[in-house]
């Protein structure tokens, strides 16, 4: 994938350390020939993203909360500054409370349901919003993360696949609002990954060892694959893929039930 990116330049959000899958794009897009800008919240993420930035010839850092409308301006106020124009966004924020990814979802909270889905899927729109007029010349692409249990029961998946599949949704709606600018808005749905956020939800070892046994290419998937998935999106070659769910993840969706040895 040399020089699919050349030329190009956008923001990753979310990468919360080596392991996130946002990184793992991050850095398939800088091998790319992409030129990046990052965010993250808080100096404890800082800390940890800055040598990472600095790995992919990153220097542009900007503390930002997603649930603040007045720090999303500042940060794409610092964006346009500094860049005229954007290629991308690559949106990897999610959220929900430890204690309710565990047990049954009928005992969400209403808190967390709306802390969930502002962070997890109205996020995404704020973005969209504040990225669209810097993607001028060419258009662009706004990429963010799902996961399968927006559409199908994930025990101990819980408010998080309600707020992934509104994000879907979001992702849908968003692509035919922004087509006839030239934006494209996909969603790339990795299976499960040992990532920080994968490590939050109950029961993550097993059921990534389950789909890791039964997925079709009986493995899970990686952060190149995922981060291959992307510089595909974000680049010329994905120019009228838009509004997609792009399932990375072995395969595992297409099933039904288990292979007939895990039965």
């Amino acid at each position: 994938m040399t020089g699919m990116l050349s030329g190009k330049r956008g923001l990753i959000m979310g990468v919360a350390n080596e392991r996130s899958i946002a990184w793992g794009i991050a850095k398939a897009m800088a091998g790319a020939g992409a030129e990046l800008a990052f965010t993250y919240q808080g100096e404890a993420f800082g800390t940890r993203l800055k040598p990472l930035a600095e790995s992919v010839g990153s220097d542009f850092m900007v503390d930002v909360d997603v649930t603040d409308d007045a720090s999303l301006d500042t940060a794409f106020d610092q964006l346009g500054a500094r860049w005229p124009t954007i290629d991308f966004v690559v949106h990897a924020i999610a959220f929900s409370d430890k204690s309710e990814l565990t047990g049954r979802f009928l005992n969400t909270s209403r808190a967390n349901f709306k802390h969930s889905m502002d962070i997890s899927a109205y996020s995404f729109i704020e973005v969209a919003r504040r990225a669209h007029p810097l993607m001028t010349e060419n258009g662009g692409t706004l990429l963010t993360l799902t996961y399968q249990g927006s559409n199908k029961v994930v025990p101990n998946y819980n408010v998080m696949g309600v707020a992934k599949a509104a994000l879907e949704s979001a992702t849908r709606y968003l692509a035919n609002d922004l087509g006839p600018e030239g934006i494209r808005v996909n969603a790339i749905s990795p299976g499960p990954m040992k990532t920080l956020a994968g490590a939050a939800i109950g029961g993550a070892r097993k059921t990534y060892k389950h789909t890791g046994l039964n997925a079709p290419l009986r493995e899970n998937a990686t952060l190149e694959a995922v981060g291959g998935t992307a510089v595909y999106l974000a680049s010329d070659a994905g120019a009228c893929t838009t509004g997609e769910i792009i399932h990375v993840d072995g395969g595992y969706h297409v099933l039904g039930m288990p292979q007939a040895e895990n039965l």
